[in-house]
């Protein structure tokens, strides 16, 4: 079922009960470039499914077959003055801020150029299917600013320091193959299929308890930047949250009585 979409933006809801959200950028005359307003929509579209307790999954995909997204619309931000460029800083941050932010697993589907903001919008992602080709590179540094949409964070937890630096400052830009040997993407797969692919696995995802699945990210997100024995202690408290839902009634019940969980949810 397709939902009314917002002018760049395509949303499909997929499987009987809509569980998987696919979210396309949908701005292909300009390669998916990320003008002020369509970081706006980004950022507003996120927010309603973040809030969204039907939603088990979200996909990030783009209509365009060559670019996922460029990055940062260059062409409006050559008109800018200091402050217009202050003035736009919030909204860029709130359109990858509202992809990191989503509750439940969100996998990027990329296929053809991921560059710059474009690769922090799948980095922003849980996981990152990759077209074989592909291309993804964070090229900042050669135009005279930083990657400011999450990527010197978020690639350097990816695939470490000397990887992410040696990407970062020599603004390269690598091939799907050497993307997936450093890291950067999780599978690459042939030409074409990377957006079928991100489906299944968030079909795989929406199987299974909600509850969890929401408590484990939570988890894993919050404990992966502490000492351990916090971790621990975050561990605990999303294993607290889940293990006294229905959720969890619900899957021991179902196990012992050798049927498909119906799960209850948020």
């Amino acid at each position: 079922m397709t939902q009314t979409a917002p002018t760049m933006l395509q949303l499909t809801r997929h499987g009987d009960e809509g569980h998987v959200v696919e979210l396309a950028l949908d701005r292909p005359e300009a390669l998916n470039a990320i003008s002020t307003a369509f970081a706006e929509e980004i950022a507003t579209v996120t927010g309603r499914l973040a809030a969204d307790p039907t939603v088990r999954a979200v996909v990030l995909t783009s209509t365009h077959p060559t670019s996922f997204c460029v990055g940062a619309d260059l062409k409006e931000r050559n008109g800018f003055t200091d402050a217009d460029l202050m003035a736009q800083r919030p909204v860029t941050r709130g359109a990858y801020g509202g992809v990191l932010a989503l509750p439940v697993p969100a996998v990027a589907a990329v296929e053809g150029y991921a560059l710059g903001g474009g690769m922090e919008l799948a980095l922003s992602c849980d996981l990152i299917v990759a077209g074989e080709r592909a291309t993804l590179g964070l090229p900042e540094v050669s135009v005279g600013v930083v990657p400011g949409g999450g990527g010197t964070q978020l690639l350097t937890r990816r695939v470490g320091w000397s990887r992410a630096a040696s990407l970062i400052f020599t603004a390269r830009k690598v091939p799907a193959d050497e993307a997936g040997r450093l890291g950067v993407v999780d599978e690459v797969v042939p030409a074409g299929s990377a957006r079928e692919r991100a489906l299944a696995l968030a079909a795989l995802v929406a199987r299974h308890s909600p509850v969890g699945v929401r408590n484990a990210k939570r988890a894993m997100r919050l404990g992966s930047d502490v000492d351990l024995t916090t971790g621990l202690e975050v561990e605990d408290a999303c294993w607290r949250a889940t293990a006294f839902s229905g959720d969890r009634r619900e899957g021991v019940a179902a196990f012992a009585e050798k049927r498909a969980p119906r799960w209850p949810g948020i």
